[in-house]
């Protein structure tokens, strides 16, 4: 490929920087195809509703930036945009201070259908692209690979807009911190700009904008300054949090995310009562658990509901299985069409526990689907699982995933499309812009099962010779962490090897490829991992090693948890008593290190490690745990208290804590415990720690687990040992005087 030519606007790049562009461009395949319309030196039309994403194999894009060096699936999106972008860090901070200009921060995500909108129409505009090229250093983020600058950044969003999302678009000035770096202090923030005054409804544009905030930085920038100063305090203060509690969270915290969420239930359609609706706002977990302990069928008939009309819905992918996003209206019909791992996951977790509590064929259904849609949508071929799928293909929202009656009729014949159109909803007319969304019309009677899964693999088979869309194929250890969860608790669930053999493999994934020097990362694409792990990849981590041992009983996963509790320990516990911060103490500052303290889509890092310290202070029966689960329960207390319903995978812990039971296992050989194990699988124990070991291995943790002391197999039978904090009921060797014990309260 020849050199290209500067985006328009832009100044000349340092020349080491253009030679490793121009070696980046030598390097491609002949056959690439760029991401951008401006392509064999002009700018290429399209019918599509926006830009279609992607120019022909083989064309030559117009430009390239530095974008095109980096790793991230997102930032080499934008590799050929005709805006000149530069990664974040501090050479693009230190070229905006010597240029004396203001940074524009964008960030976003590879499957984001709105950065995606805002990237056709406003960062492939030539006239645009030049006006930010001349007026600002523009920045590229992935909020997937710095969740740090995104979590900094976010918080300022929201500060000064009330609301946040994705694209962020963030205008900083570059000032100097105390410990001499650079860092860009926020004096303007929104999500989504049109290009052009007017458009979508809205006053402004981004172009005027661009206008007006690089003109207010030339006029007045002791006054941006002194904005930009205020909002940098507000979000420290912000993410510092309280001072911690006194006295431990009990379960009325939890009793009162019960009532709030019946209060906005919605009782025809499931979920919370608006629209659009996500997964994540429902604790289904939480719900399931607090009718298992109280007897109040409240909470469990809502989180019941709410997954039934999930499964029927159309968020939900009929055809290749797993979720999408989001619903945009208030009956789980039409998606915001993205997959995301970290959704696959959590609605998983929520799945298997449902199936224990109700193993109904709808809901089993909708688990397996889950685990396979996962299998063969997200999961590479090492084994390790993809970030996302994209919403988009062929120039359009969701058209992978949509029917009409006519392409039904060719899939499936005309007796047997007429019969899934039935079943699943499609009509003539269509039910989607012409096509049609999946959509369960009834609950499928013991005969359609059958029927249906030898249906949904022909159209299967359709489906996969469609322009599939984009796949995010970077490996984010926080999120495999919570897909090796499902795929374990599934498996427990229902014993399907395929789900242990790919969670087992995953991990391996992570511990060999994740781990350099001894240090977690943070990401992984191709051969490249160079960003260290923050608290929410440690937590998920160690959360699936936990749940590896759960379902397998190899020790060898608990001295692995224990390993690298010990280093999100030493690495990210902030030392004042607040908890873990969600970057490492070793790690750059931006503006200030968050301390998660509330869930959002994915669940805080905070709480997934108490959960950990929970489960392993009742697998070890070791004070250090014990202590360290208070102290951050502590830590998190008057939040607990006065918003529990942000923090709801932190009540898990809570409710955990509150019931724990540990059940020791101990036999001369491992086989001798099968009985044992059989018993309790059949049981839903979320209160329950299991270590089922032989007596060599428990030899072997005795240092690490007070807990084993003194417990042997008596009289060389199989024996079990059921326990509270420590304190042991009479060992038994029969099984029915162990159900006993373990479903005592």
């Amino acid at each position: 490929m020849t050199q290209q030519t500067l985006p328009p606007g832009s100044h000349a790049r340092p020349v080491d920087v253009q030679a490793r562009i121009d070696a980046a461009i030598a390097a491609l395949p002949a056959d690439y195809a760029p991401r951008t319309r401006h392509v064999n030196g002009a700018e290429q039309p399209s019918d599509h509703e926006h830009a279609h994403p992607v120019a022909p194999p083989g064309s030559r894009p117009n430009f390239a930036n530095r974008l095109l060096l980096a790793a991230s699936p997102y930032l080499r999106q934008h590799a050929h945009n005709p805006v000149d972008w530069r990664p974040w860090g501090q050479e693009a901070l230190q070229e905006a201070r010597a240029l004396n200009r203001p940074v524009f921060l964008s960030v976003g995500y590879a499957t984001c259908h709105w950065c995606h909108v805002m990237e056709h129409e406003s960062f492939e505009d030539l006239q645009i692209s030049a006006r930010l090229n001349s007026l600002y250093v523009p920045v590229k983020v992935d909020r997937e690979e710095r969740p740090d600058v995104d979590a900094v950044y976010m918080a300022a969003v929201q500060a000064m807009t009330g609301q946040g999302g994705w694209p962020m678009s963030v205008w900083l000035w570059p000032v100097e911190a105390a410990d001499g770096t650079l860092e860009g202090l926020p004096y303007f923030a929104g999500t989504y700009f049109p290009p052009h005054d007017g458009h979508r409804g809205m006053r402004r544009g981004f172009f005027s904008i661009l206008d007006q905030l690089s003109a207010i930085c030339q006029d007045d920038l002791p006054r941006v300054l002194e904005s930009g100063a205020q909002v940098a305090d507000a979000i420290r203060r912000h993410l510092v949090g309280v001072e911690p509690g006194q006295q431990l969270p009990d379960l009325s915290a939890v009793d009162a995310v019960e009532s709030e969420v019946a209060m906005s239930y919605d009782a025809i359609h499931g979920g919370r009562n608006w629209a659009p609706k996500f997964p994540s706002s429902m604790p289904i977990r939480l719900l399931l658990r607090h009718t298992l302990r109280t007897g109040s069928p409240r909470g469990q008939a809502m989180a019941l509901h709410t997954l039934r009309k999930m499964a029927l819905g159309g968020i939900r992918d009929h055809v290749g299985g797993g979720w999408h996003r989001y619903s945009t209206d208030a009956r789980w019909f039409a998606p915001h069409f993205e997959k995301m791992l970290y959704d696959q996951g959590l609605i998983g977790l929520a799945l298997a526990d449902a199936v224990q509590v109700a193993p109904e064929p709808l809901l089993v259904d909708a688990l397996s689907e889950n685990l396979d849609g996962m299998l063969r949508t997200l999961r590479n071929s090492d084994g390790a699982f993809c970030a996302a799928t994209d919403a988009d293909s062929e120039g359009a929202e969701g058209r992978y995933f949509l029917w009409t009656l006519a392409q039904l009729q060719e899939a499936l014949g005309e007796t047997d499309a007429a019969w899934t159109a039935e079943l699943l909803g499609a009509t003539p007319r269509g039910t989607f812009e012409g096509s049609n969304i999946f959509q369960l019309q009834r609950l499928p009677s013991g005969e359609d099962w059958p029927r249906l899964r030898e249906l949904r693999g022909r159209l299967r088979a359709v489906q996969v010779t469609r322009e599939a869309p984009l796949r995010d194929d970077k490996v984010l250890t926080a999120w495999n962490g919570l897909a090796i969860s499902a795929l374990a608790r599934g498996y427990h669930v229902i014993t399907t090897p395929r789900w242990l053999d790919a969670a087992t493999t995953a991990m391996h994934y992570l511990l060999t490829h994740l781990v350099r020097d001894g240090r977690l990362l943070r990401a992984r694409l191709g051969d490249e991992a160079t960003i260290p792990a923050f608290l929410d990849d440690h937590a998920a981590l160690i959360q699936a090693l936990l749940d590896l041992h759960a379902v397998t009983h190899d020790v060898k996963w608990v001295q692995l948890a224990l390993h690298w509790q010990g280093e999100q320990d030493r690495l990210f516990l902030s030392g004042d008593g607040r908890g873990y911060l969600s970057t490492a103490l070793d790690a750059e500052t931006v503006v200030a290190r968050a301390r998660p303290d509330h869930d959002g889509a994915e669940p805080c890092g905070n709480a997934l490690a108490a959960q950990n310290l929970v489960r392993l202070a009742g697998l070890t029966g070791h004070a250090r745990w014990r202590q360290a689960a208070d102290d951050l329960l502590l830590a998190f207390a008057p939040l607990l208290v006065t918003r529990p319903g942000s923090l709801t995978e932190f009540l898990l812990a809570v409710e955990l804590r509150a019931a724990l039971r540990q059940v020791v296992l101990i036999a001369h050989e491992r086989t001798d415990l099968t009985a044992f194990l059989d018993l309790l699988r059949d049981q839903w124990l979320p209160h329950v720690v299991v270590l089922a070991l032989t007596e060599h291995e428990a030899a072997a943790l005795a240092d690490v687990a007070p807990l084993l002391e003194g417990k042997v197999a008596i009289g060389g039978r199989a024996t079990a040992y059921v326990c509270r904090d420590g304190a042991c009921d009479l060992p038994t060797c029969d099984l029915i005087e162990l159900g006993r014990l373990v479903a005592a309260r």
